[in-house]
């Protein structure tokens, strides 16, 4: 009788550890560049930056928008604008990832084109 508990109460704390791991996305695209006429050419393509923030129980990392900036941020230091130069095609993307319930990372990627104006 005690294995079959034992047996049963490992197969039940398996089960409840793999399903309380989670993971999501989401995203969104906008155009922050009007490319309406033909009077440019793509300087660099799928320029990235990243920036995360971990909440344990709800408490610490960032606020969305801070996220979003910082990742913002690190993609025009390693690609800086030069004259006659826009960001199009912005495109924002989240990962959601949860341990149990009680520690949760967001994941931010922020990724366009560069275009130069001629």
């Amino acid at each position: 009788m005690k294995k079959i508990i034992l047996k049963s109460m490992f197969i039940l704390s398996t089960a409840l550890l793999f399903s309380s791991c989670a993971a999501g996305l989401s995203g969104m695209m906008s155009d922050s560049a009007s490319l309406s006429s033909n009077n440019f050419i793509y300087a660099k393509k799928n320029v990235q930056g990243m920036s995360q923030a971990t909440y344990v129980l709800g408490i610490g990392g960032m606020k969305r928008e801070a996220i979003v900036n910082e990742a913002k941020t690190k993609m025009l230091e390693n690609n800086s604008l030069q004259n006659n130069q826009a960001i199009a095609n912005l495109s924002v993307d989240f990962k959601y990832s949860s341990f149990l319930g009680i520690v949760n990372t967001v994941k931010c990627y922020v990724s366009a084109d560069i275009v130069e104006f001629k």
